[in-house]
C-alpha cells in the first residue's frame, strides 16, 4: 500500500478523518506511524496530500489532513475488453487501476460465454474494493469509470466514445504494430484519449471485426503468438501508455 485513500465521505470537518479498516493496521503495523508521523494520501477522484497523525490505538488512527490543489488528471487510455472468465476478470481489476485506465468497457461477444455475465466479479461492490487496491499500489487517486456493455453492436453504432482521439484494436489478423497505428497521435503535442479494444480468448469473429473497422477502430497484431486475455491486457497498455508518455 503505497498510498492511503481517503473517501470524500469520510472527511469530518477540519480535515480530520478517523480510520479503523485496513488502512489503520496498515499505518500502525507496517508504516509504525505514531502521533505527529506524516503520511501520503490521496482523496479518491481528487488531490493528494499529507496526513499528520494525530492519536494511534488498537482500534483507530486519526489524521489531519491537508490536500493538494489540483487533482491529477485522468489517465488517458481507456479499455475495451470482451468478457473473459470471471476469475480471470477478478486477477485483473486491480490491475487495471494500477496500470492507469480511464474508463473500462467490460462488453459481451460472439465468442463470450453469456453466463460469463452472471458472476459477482460484476458487481460494483466487489470490483471497487479492487480498484481502489490498484490504486493504492500505485499511488493514484483516478477511480477507473466502469461501464458493462451487453450488447456490442448498439454501443459502438451509438457512437459512445465521444472525446476518444484514437480507437485500437488488437487481433492476430492484424498487420501492423501498434507503434504504428500510433504514429499519427504520436506527433501531436497533447496526446489523445485512446481507446484500446482486446477480444476474448477465442478472437473477435469477421464480422465484429468489421463492426469495429465501421465505429473508427484501426487494427494491430503482436505477431504470430496468441496470447491469454490477462497477458494481452497487461502488456498492451504498458506498451501504450509507454507510447503516450514518450511521444514516439
Amino acid at each position: 500500500m503505497n498510498l492511503i485513500l481517503i473517501l470524500p465521505t469520510e472527511i469530518k470537518p477540519e480535515n480530520r478523518v478517523q480510520l479503523t479498516d485496513q488502512r489503520a493496521v496498515h499505518i500502525r503495523k507496517v508504516l509504525r506511524a505514531e502521533a505527529g508521523k506524516s503520511i501520503r494520501l490521496g482523496l479518491l477522484n481528487g488531490p493528494f496530500g499529507t496526513g499528520t497523525v494525530q492519536a494511534v490505538s488498537e482500534e483507530s488512527v486519526s489524521l489531519l489532513c491537508e490536500w493538494e490543489a489540483d487533482a491529477p488528471p485522468r489517465p488517458a487510455i481507456d479499455l475495451l475488453l470482451a468478457m473473459p472468465r470471471p476469475k480471470v476478470l477478478k486477477r485483473l481489476w486491480a490491475q487495471f487501476a494500477a496500470l492507469g485506465l480511464g474508463r473500462i468497457y467490460i462488453t459481451n461477444a460472439e465468442k463470450v460465454e453469456r453466463f460469463y455475465f452472471d458472476t459477482h466479479v460484476l458487481q460494483p461492490e466487489f470490483y471497487h474494493a479492487r480498484l481502489i487496491e490498484g490504486l493504492q499500489q500505485a499511488r493514484d487517486t483516478r477511480l477507473p469509470e466502469v461501464n458493462i456493455v451487453r450488447n456490442l453492436t448498439p454501443f459502438l453504432r451509438n457512437a459512445e466514445f465521444a472525446g476518444i482521439g484514437k480507437r485500437i484494436i488488437a487481433d492476430p489478423s492484424g498487420t501492423q504494430s501498434i507503434l504504428q497505428c500510433m504514429e499519427s497521435c504520436t506527433e501531436s503535442s497533447v496526446p489523445p484519449r485512446c481507446c484500446l479494444a482486446v477480444g476474448p480468448e477465442g478472437g473477435w469473429t469477421p464480422s465484429e471485426l468489421d463492426l469495429f473497422r465501421e465505429s473508427g477502430f484501426e487494427l494491430f497484431g503482436m505477431g504470430s503468438r496468441i496470447l491469454r486475455t490477462d497477458t494481452a491486457c497487461i502488456g498492451l497498455c504498458c506498451m501504450l501508455a509507454e507510447i503516450l508518455r514518450k511521444g514516439v
